[in-house]
């Protein structure tokens, strides 16, 4: 990979894009964090997810100066942690501080805030936003239900819902309940939520010459959800992205899908 235009964007509801595929940096800190990132971004990337729970904002958006890429061309989400629901403008100036820099692109209530949908915590968000702080808001771990209940009282949709997804946790309905919402779906831990040495996933890595868990990236992309792959590893880490040189046909993505049971 070697340019901006090698990962494509998805459209989210707010009129700004995301790029479908992401390094997520979960477990990773200090200079292991930083090494990732910045090959991930030396190598076409332009997508990195973090949080503060992952006590490595600062060493992500180091890397993100450190890159020479433009600011405006890597798209940068970090994630409200449960216990600062309440301290919502304190949380953001902190992981703005801490990554050094202006703004985020997405700011994300990591969990619901003790299991409830938050309205006031998505207020603080609403006005984050408003104020330039992040550019998109949204929710990861949330039920359709939550979600509603936030459109409900703001009068504003999260443009994103980050979720665990896999072909193994693959949910049809769900995934339409998104759609119809216009919330985007993202996908996190897609090789953890599953298994890459199922025969199904093998078989068709085989056949396209591919690894397993670029069938799984490749599947994300064909289903139109935006997913974060993590690793440390360079090699996997520009494996990972690598998924654009082939598809999935119908008769492929229904056994993938299959595997949910």
């Amino acid at each position: 990979m070697t340019s901006r235009d090698t990962i494509p964007e998805v459209d989210l509801s707010d009129g700004r894009r995301i790029p479908i595929v992401g390094l997520g940096t979960w477990q990773m800190t200090g200079d292991t964090a930083y090494r990732a990132v910045r090959h991930a971004l030396d190598a076409g990337y332009r997508h990195v997810d973090t949080a503060t729970m992952y006590r490595n904002e600062a060493e992500v958006g180091r890397a993100v100066r450190d890159s020479g890429v433009p600011r405006e061309q890597v798209f940068v989400t970090t994630k409200l942690q449960p216990r600062d629901a309440g301290h919502e403008r304190r949380a953001i100036t902190s992981s703005l501080r801490e990554t050094g820099l202006d703004y985020v692109d997405l700011w994300l209530v990591h969990w619901p805030p003790d299991g409830q949908a938050g309205p006031a915590t998505w207020t603080e968000f609403v006005a984050a936003r408003e104020d330039g702080l992040a550019r998109s808001i949204g929710v990861s771990n949330y039920s359709t239900p939550q979600i509603d209940e936030l459109s409900e009282r703001s009068g504003v949709t999260p443009v994103v819902n980050q979720i665990r997804w896999s072909p193994a946790r693959y949910d049809a309905q769900r995934l339409a309940q998104l759609h119809e919402r216009g919330v985007t779906p993202e996908g996190y831990s897609p090789f953890r939520a599953g298994d890459l040495a199922d025969p199904v996933l093998v078989q068709i890595a085989h056949d396209h010459g591919v690894s397993p868990a670029q069938v799984v990236v490749r599947w994300h992309v064909e289903h139109g959800v935006v997913v974060i792959p993590k690793s440390a590893t360079p090699e996997r880490i520009t494996a990972n992205a690598d998924v654009f040189g082939f598809s999935l046909t119908d008769d492929e993505m229904a056994q993938l899908d299959q595997l949910s049971g």
